[in-house]
């Protein structure tokens, strides 16, 4: 079994929290890891079970009535429960009474949103990052914000890093070795999620054109966000794609991720970037695997950048660091992939570069950045296909992508 570093905080908050949520895409190993929290003695009940669904979405108040603890898996299957668990757990403010897992953002579901507030902390568990693959509990998000230069280890670069991102982080896809395998094993993820899941989360009016929308996303990965355009190639208007791509978001497939913008500065871009949450599944839907990026990299660029965003989500999730994510771009194009802000306002970006090459011209959206972050900015990097960490300016590094997964 592979180390899951968010285990500390989903065992930190029970102790003080009455309901915990584990929640992140299936297959993701969000039963295993609740398993492993609970124990043996804890009851198990999984929504995924015919009988005991029908059981929760019959009767939600006499399914948890009795229960002092438990651990209630796929708990998006009866949304219904989660208004009789705060009404037990307003009863009896025990913390650690309940721990769920859920395949769906349950906060975006609706009547979900306000029943649990203040009584239920989410813990998002994303696939395997890399530094769970080979058991390093990585602090590149720590370091970046205490101003420390990057740091290096377990070095992966050309061939073998091509690879790992378009591996991704699903154990099961990681499991096989064939590389077609891999891919067979996400587009049946991708089809089983799509008949099953999507009725869980929305009434959908067109359920058969959401494997094409998909099909459209997997295109735009990396890309401004255009309603209008990605609907338009399957008929959908820029309403209905919008709400269709937030059904894929809250399934964890997708994310758009928000311009980051102050006051200073009025002439940013205001739309979001859309990404996928994994690269290995987007590498599967864009049919690139690493015999052809050796024939073309040029496909290998977008997905790099949805693993170093993947990446660092999941990272943050142990991090002592409460980090929210952007992007930035103003009207004259200087861009930055990631920017990264915690809650004192300071501010470190990344930028993604697929190359084993950096020049000061990388930088130019990075000093955009920091001159309209003042004293809030920390640090700015490129990451790049290297295994050197380079100084450039004051606060600025070319850093490996391998120290991601540095635990020094």
């Amino acid at each position: 079994m592979y180390p899951r570093f968010a285990k500390e905080r989903v065992e930190e908050a029970l102790s003080d929290t009455r309901v915990v949520l584990i929640s992140g895409p299936r297959q993701s190993g969000k039963t295993t890891l609740a398993m492993d929290v609970a124990g043996d003695k804890t009851p198990f009940l999984t929504l995924d079970d015919a009988n005991v669904l029908r059981s929760a979405v019959d009767d939600p108040v006499g399914f948890v009535r009795g229960l002092d603890r438990a651990v209630i898996d796929e708990v998006q299957r009866a949304p219904d429960l989660l208004l009789a668990i705060k009404n037990l757990v307003d009863d009896d403010k025990t913390p650690g009474r309940f721990l769920l897992t859920g395949s769906a953002n349950l906060m975006t579901l609706p009547k979900v949103a306000d029943s649990l507030a203040g009584r239920m902390e989410v813990i998002r568990l994303l696939p395997l990052s890399q530094a769970e693959t080979i058991g390093v509990k990585s602090n590149f998000i720590d370091r970046a914000f205490a101003g420390k230069k990057p740091a290096v280890d377990h070095i992966v670069v050309g061939d073998g890093l091509v690879e790992t991102v378009l591996s991704g982080g699903y154990p099961e896809a990681l499991g096989r070795r064939r590389w077609s395998r891999k891919q067979d094993w996400y587009h049946e993820y991708l089809d089983a999620l799509v008949q099953r899941d999507v009725r869980d989360v929305a009434q959908i009016e067109q359920l058969s054109v959401m494997p094409k929308l998909l099909t459209v996303l997997a295109e735009h990965s990396g890309q401004l966000v255009n309603y209008s355009g990605i609907g338009g190639a399957i008929g959908l208007n820029h309403v209905t794609t919008q709400k269709y791509v937030g059904v894929f978001e809250s399934l964890y497939l997708v994310h758009t991720l928000q311009p980051w913008f102050t006051n200073r500065l009025k002439r940013l871009t205001k739309s979001p970037k859309l990404h996928f949450l994994d690269a290995g599944l987007l590498a599967a839907m864009r049919e690139v695997s690493p015999d052809s990026v050796k024939k073309d990299r040029t496909a290998f660029g977008p997905i790099l950048e949805t693993f170093v965003f993947s990446e660092l989500r999941k990272i943050a999730s142990w991090s002592e660091q409460r980090c929210t994510f952007a992007h930035y771009r103003d009207k004259e194009k200087n861009e930055v992939d990631l920017v990264l802000e915690n809650r004192r306002g300071q501010i470190v970006g990344i930028e993604v570069k697929s190359s084993a090459t950096v020049s000061a011209a990388d930088f130019s959206g990075l000093r955009k950045l920091a001159d309209a972050c003042g004293d809030k900015f920390v640090q700015g990097m490129v990451l790049y296909d290297h295994d050197k960490v380079v100084p450039f300016g004051e606060r600025s590094f070319a850093a490996p992508l391998s120290s991601l997964w540095s635990a020094l």
